[in-house]
């Protein structure tokens, strides 16, 4: 999968089966259009594209109260690449002056000048262009491409959205966000120094740097995280951590099991398996300990009964 910034026309790329969308979490109704699309690509002889976008819109047009990312440009390109379905990936930045595109230019200008679509399959609710005047019907009256919509995907009995796995990750189910990703959910960060007091009390922990401003998720939780020496078990807290900060910044802090190597600089995936409880405030560094310790007894206890079902 090759990626493209911005216009591509500078690179003699052929014409295309195209589909159109955000991506985030990159879950199962994502996964069965992409699918459904190198399906289409391959009957046509064209290579498939996604054009996505940077900032995700919503972000865009919410500054100030923007929506939990489910993954970042980064994390959308590895699942995307991991499912080797597609062959480009055009991401456009999405600011004012896009924004304002009216729903004809974008089709005649982006669509088919630029991206040289000669199929395109969207989502049954896609719409675009300024005011979102554009939909089904004006893609579908373009003679440039054939147009054709994909119905939404359900999982076991329910529609798979961005919007529902934020509301999964919200309330703690990540077993039925697991079902809708078709993965565990996972965030990735580069280690950072931190104020290294989960070392003093017995707890060190790797300071995971979150690029946004909101997770989709808060509390602690059972995780399994990558490192260079292996899969590791730990426990991890996603939150403003008020028993010893006041900032208003986010915090991933992780506790591998049996580890004592160097994070500091490298890249981590972290993958949520349990919230074992929400964040709260103790009067005390004894009292946080307390907890810590009992967190991690309840984080081992469920990594031990998850590699017993693996077994």
């Amino acid at each position: 999968m090759q990626v493209f910034l911005g216009d591509p026309r500078r690179f003699g790329l052929p014409a295309c089966a195209l589909t159109i969308g955000n991506f985030d979490g990159v879950h199962m109704g994502h996964q069965n259009m992409l699918a459904r699309l190198r399906a289409e690509a391959d009957a046509r002889d064209l290579p498939a594209a996604l054009l996505t976008f940077e900032p995700h819109p919503r972000e865009f047009f919410a500054r100030s109260q923007p929506p939990a990312r489910l993954s970042t440009l980064r994390d959308k390109v590895l699942f995307l690449r991991q499912l080797g379905l597609i062959d480009y990936l055009f991401v456009y930045r999405f600011n004012h002056g896009f924004s304002r595109m009216a729903a004809q230019d974008f089709v005649g200008q982006v669509l088919v000048e630029q991206l040289q679509a000669r199929y395109l399959l969207i989502g049954d609710d896609f719409q675009f262009g300024a005011d979102r005047k554009g939909d089904f019907r004006l893609l579908s009256a373009c003679p440039g491409f054939v147009t054709e919509a994909m119905p939404s995907v359900l999982v076991q009995g329910e529609r798979a959205s961005s919007t529902r796995v934020r509301e999964c990750l919200a309330g703690g189910d990540l077993a039925a966000a697991e079902r809708l990703l078709g993965r565990p959910y996972q965030l990735s960060g580069r280690v950072m120094h931190g104020k290294k007091l989960g070392r003093t009390i017995g707890f060190p922990t790797a300071n995971v740097h979150l690029p946004h401003r909101k997770p989709a998720l808060q509390g602690v939780f059972v995780v399994e995280v990558d490192t260079p020496d292996g899969r590791k078990g730990g426990v991890a807290s996603l939150g403003l951590n008020p028993t010893v900060s006041t900032t208003p910044d986010y915090k991933l802090e992780v506790h591998l099991f049996d580890y004592a190597g160097d994070l500091y600089g490298r890249r981590l995936s972290v993958r949520f398996l349990k919230k074992l409880r929400d964040e709260a405030r103790y009067d005390n560094l004894t009292e946080l300990v307390a907890q810590i310790e009992r967190d991690a007894a309840s984080a081992k206890t469920y990594l031990t009964s998850l590699q017993r079902e693996q077994a």
